[in-house]
């Protein structure tokens, strides 16, 4: 847990706060039944009103304590948790966004959703019941036990006598329950992958009528869940009357022996009053300390599966920040002996990958389905790291470059269609925030989507709901296009990007791009050989390597898998024709 100090920053004064009043509260809580003891033995007994009065006042003195000291702990020790679970949070999501694309899929989104939010919640109310009790339980604890040694010494064997009860009782609850937290943490991520899963998927559960197996689905790990939680719990819960019935046996013993105390005048009626009340004092304090134990070990569970994300290392690291290289021409090189994702158990993804292209060329990239496309062009922003050989761009591996002015020199236009919530405009600027409406219009107009957007009653500044859902396929295809191209970039990546354009608009798209992009290196990735025949050059992918490059009319008449691709979709066009 000492790791987790540092996010006590920028509210340390509130989380020194809190104790200090919350010492106030507790000193003030236990004082009162001293003071009960002489108002019944000495005030009482004596008839005396002004010493009753007198301690009264004290007596009042202690409830503004308590009721200041209380407030105050409470409303700073809010501050000081909440304030450690914003810096955790931050810290989360800024190592996530470190991750290379291996050590995203290392972990599923519902998981890393799950552990930056609950388990982040749990680790802030146990920070929170420190504050509170990890002052208030000692302070009673040992300010009941002075007292009530000052008040009995033979009285106080009781509570000895009960305290190997207490202890063996948490023992056995924290053993328990802490392997049960760590699974009721996994049940949750399940529950939310699921409910992820439903929620972008549901065009299809729709459309393919899965919505009672969904249901089902859900409820069958809701299930899992509760039971989990219940089992989980109901050790805490059994720890309640074992308490108190330790608590009732402590009672009942100093009503026995201190009646026979007092029968033999050893004793004074108040002392044993609040004798009682002591007695209810330090168990109640040694009860909250087992509470915290007990939420500790939940805490610890949390604990481990965040730091699991905050020590995970980054497979790519930016270690060449001071290099100056800069990406001015786009000539790409690939000498990729092999490249293997790490949990692929060294099976290679791409083996002997070898071509060279040079500035300004456009490039297209044709295979079946799962043959090593994207990962191909993944490397070259370092998405992924090759596992032998090289990748470079203007003659400097990749891995030479800072990797901000790398990937700032790249566009990306990825398979998955991503619009954020917010305008057209602030879509756009993610590829460039300083760009101008004009820049923004010529990007517009490249990606075949100008007249759509000034058609628009808002234009730029149309709205665009969360994952682009008021935009069809292919608006959101050419929205995606246009935030890349607006980056100007030396190389431009699209990675099956315009499957859902019809081949007018395609076509129109590619030749926007050559008339106003001629210094830009450009890889379509396709599957479709009309998106091919214009390209300077072609590269053919099957099984994880290349297997053909050339022109169309090279590889029809040389390359068996391209003459293959072709044949087949001329096929599908004549009989859908």
């Amino acid at each position: 847990m000492r790791r987790y100090l540092k996010y006590f920053n920028g509210v340390k004064k509130y989380a020194l706060l809190a104790p200090l009043f919350m010492m106030i509260d507790a000193i003030c809580s236990v004082i009162p039944p001293f003071i009960i003891s002489k108002i019944i033995d000495v005030g009482i007994a004596n008839n005396d009103t002004e010493y009753i009065i007198k301690m009264g006042g004290y007596i009042g003195l202690c409830a503004v304590g308590i009721l200041v000291g209380g407030f105050l702990c409470m409303y700073f020790s809010a501050k000081a948790s909440y304030g450690f679970g914003a810096n955790l949070r931050r810290d989360i999501i800024t190592k996530i966004q470190s991750y290379s694309f291996a050590n995203i899929n290392k972990y599923t989104t519902a998981s890393i959703i799950t552990r930056a939010t609950n388990d982040v919640e749990v680790i802030v109310q146990l920070v929170q019941m420190c504050l509170r009790m990890l002052i208030r339980a000692p302070f009673m604890l040992i300010g009941g036990s002075v007292l009530a040694l000052a008040l009995n010494k033979e009285l106080s064997l009781i509570i000895v006598a009960l305290l190997p009860f207490l202890i063996i009782l948490v023992l056995v609850a924290i053993l328990k329950a802490f392997p049960l937290f760590t699974k009721v943490q996994e049940k949750i991520d399940k529950v939310n992958g699921i409910i992820r899963e439903n929620l972008i998927g549901s065009r299809f559960i729709k459309a393919f009528v899965r919505e009672n197996y969904e249901i089902e689905r859900f409820k069958s790990a809701n299930r899992s869940l509760r039971d989990l939680s219940v089992k989980s719990f109901g050790v805490l819960v059994m720890l309640i009357p074992g308490v108190t019935l330790i608590l009732n046996l402590g009672i009942a013993a100093v009503l026995w022996f201190g009646g026979k105390i007092a029968l033999a005048g050893d004793i004074e009626v108040g002392k044993i009053s609040s004798y009682i009340t002591y007695i209810t004092i330090i168990l109640s304090s040694l009860i909250m300390l087992m509470m915290m134990f007990m939420n500790l070990s939940r805490s610890k569970a949390s604990a481990k599966r965040i730091t699991e994300l905050l020590k995970e290392e980054p497979d790519i690291k930016d270690e060449n920040k001071e290099n100056i290289f800069q990406i001015t021409n786009g000539k790409v090189e690939y000498n990729v002996k092999k490249f293997a994702f790490k949990d692929s158990k060294g099976e290679p993804i791409l083996e002997n990958i070898k071509f060279m292209v040079a500035p300004g060329e456009m490039v297209a990239i044709i295979g079946s389905t799962g043959t090593g496309k994207s990962t191909l062009v993944n490397l070259m922003p370092r998405f992924y790291d090759v596992t032998e050989g090289y990748v470079k761009i203007d003659d400097v591996d990749v891995k030479d470059y800072d990797i901000k002015k790398l990937r700032e020199n790249i566009g990306m236009v990825l398979q998955e269609n991503r619009l954020f919530k917010g305008t057209i405009r602030s879509n756009l600027l993610w590829g460039n925030k300083d760009a101008t409406d004009e820049e923004l219009y010529d990007a517009l107009k490249i990606a075949q989507m100008y007249d759509f957007v000034t058609n628009l009653p808002n234009g730029l500044d149309a709205v665009v709901e969360q994952r682009g859902t008021n935009f069809s396929g292919g608006q959101k295809q050419r929205l995606t296009i246009a935030r890349a191209v607006v980056k100007k970039p030396k190389i431009l990546i699209m990675d099956d990007s315009v499957s859902a354009l019809d081949s007018t608009t395609e076509k129109n798209l590619r030749n926007a791009i050559r008339e106003n992009m001629k210094g830009t290196t450009t890889f379509v990735i396709t599957q479709r050989i009309s998106s091919c025949k214009e390209a300077d050059k072609i590269i053919v992918i099957d099984d994880g390597t290349i297997v053909g490059i050339g022109t169309h009319e090279e590889l029809i008449a040389k390359n068996k898998v391209y003459r293959e691709i072709n044949d087949s979709q001329n096929q599908e066009v004549s009989e859908n024709g």
